[in-house]
C-alpha cells in the first residue's frame, strides 16, 4: 500500500505531527484507538472525515516504521 497518499506532515497543522491527509486527525490518535481494540469501522465512525482505506494506510505506515525501530528483545528464558 502506498500510504504516502493518505498521510501528511503539514507545518502549522497539529504541531507538524503526521496526520491523515486533509484532516487534523493524527496517526497517533488512530493508532491509540486501534490499540484500545477499536476496529477500522469504529475509528471511521468516530472520525467521519476518515475512510477505512485511511485507517489501513496508518497501520501500513506504522508497520513500515516498526521494521526499522523495533527494539532488540531477549529470547524467552534468556539471562538478562
Amino acid at each position: 500500500m502506498d500510504y504516502s497518499e493518505h498521510i501528511a506532515c503539514v507545518p502549522g497543522v497539529c504541531g507538524g505531527q503526521a496526520v491523515v491527509r486533509g484532516t487534523r486527525v493524527t496517526l497517533r490518535t488512530v493508532l491509540a484507538y486501534l490499540a484500545d481494540g477499536a476496529t477500522a469501522d469504529e475509528v471511521v465512525e468516530q472520525y467521519p472525515s476518515l475512510t477505512t482505506e485511511d485507517v489501513r494506510a496508518v497501520i501500513a505506515f506504522a508497520a513500515a516504521s516498526a521494521e526499522e525501530d523495533l527494539p532488540v528483545l531477549q529470547p524467552v528464558g534468556a539471562s538478562r
